[in-house]
């Protein structure tokens, strides 16, 4: 379940600010994201899986924490990531 090799450099390089950049708000919440949509898809599926279930939740938190960070440090970079992962409708 976890992401390609190829998937998640196609995803560093839409959401990079500048080269090689693995690291910033941005990427990490959109890696996180991609996880996310398939671990959804996977308990979808699978219903009982529970310990998936708590990686997910897990997963859900973290990208919570830093989409707080980067809408407390620059709000126009916010409001333009969550509208190109289409989040926080």
């Amino acid at each position: 379940m976890a992401l390609s090799k190829e998937k998640k450099n196609e995803i560093i390089k839409a959401y990079a600010t500048k080269e090689g950049d693995t690291g910033s708000p941005e990427v990490q919440v959109a890696v996180l994201t991609e996880q996310i949509n398939q671990l959804n898809q996977h308990l979808q599926v699978h219903a009982h899986d529970f310990h998936s279930r708590r990686g997910l939740y897990l997963m859900i938190g973290q990208r919570r924490r830093l989409l707080n960070y980067l809408r407390n440090q620059d709000v126009t970079r916010y409001q333009t990531l969550i509208q190109k992962l289409g989040i926080r409708r």
